[in-house]
């Protein structure tokens, strides 16, 4: 084993249990300082704690989950292309040209989605 590398994961090990300490002292503050006041609404498991009604059901246009992912589509590209950005700075010129394609098929389904008329908002 190189010399001190123990000491770096005893520095690890010892950052770890303070981070386990800190979240279960501030769990337990939490369970013994905030106000308990329970009711028949709260126990309810639904998000906003209105009671649901039997048979509640009511249809959502898809329009909205089209939007919602075509929002993710284009939020994992700027992921990808931020640090190619880094990337780019100290690499091979290859790189510009794979993420010229990338750009390219992300554009082809921009212009898919936009023909076949997801985008607009009816």
């Amino acid at each position: 084993m190189p010399e001190g590398y123990d000491a770096k994961w005893i520095a690890v090990v010892l950052a770890a249990a303070i981070g386990l300490l800190a979240v279960l002292g501030l769990f337990t503050a939490n369970f013994l300082l905030a106000p308990k006041r329970p009711s028949a609404d709260k126990a309810v498991a639904y998000e906003s704690g209105i009671r649901p009604r039997p048979l509640a059901w009511s249809q959502v246009n898809i329009r909205y989950y089209v939007f919602g992912l075509l929002f993710l589509i284009f939020d994992v590209e700027a992921v990808f292309l931020f640090p190619w950005a880094v990337v780019f700075l100290r690499s091979t010129p290859a790189v510009f040209y794979e993420m010229l394609i990338f750009i390219g098929i992300l554009l082809f389904g921009l212009a898919y989605a936009w023909r076949k008329g997801a985008l607009r908002w009816r």
